[in-house]
């Protein structure tokens, strides 16, 4: 026999975590994808490593990952992500010739 046949009891704790982890965005799937990458639409991701253009949010996970990765290299600071697009001249609407399906006939 395994045990009395009374119901399990959930505290408010245990309730309020299983909705807080059902509702809050973690950042997966395609909704976090934009999150993740940082490029678009301010993202967690401010650093890319110049040797492999993986991202990171902070400095100092840039700095763990480049002493992790690339031991042999010299370090140098990455440049913020975000700083460097909005500086970026957006580029031109025109279609690019010779890319198929560019261009609507």
């Amino acid at each position: 026999m395994t045990g009395k046949a009374k119901p399990k009891k959930h505290t408010a704790k245990e309730l309020q975590a299983k909705a807080d982890a059902a509702l809050t965005n973690r950042g997966g799937g395609k909704a976090g994808l934009a999150d993740r990458t940082g490029k678009e639409k301010g993202g967690h991701a401010k650093y890319e490593c110049p040797h492999c253009k993986i991202t990171a949010p902070d400095l100092k996970t840039m700095q763990i990952h480049h002493e992790s990765k690339h031991p042999k290299l010299p370090y140098e600071e990455p440049k913020n992500l975000h700083e460097a697009l909005a500086a970026a001249p957006e580029s031109s609407s025109k279609p690019k010739p010779g890319i198929r399906g560019s261009l609507k006939k």
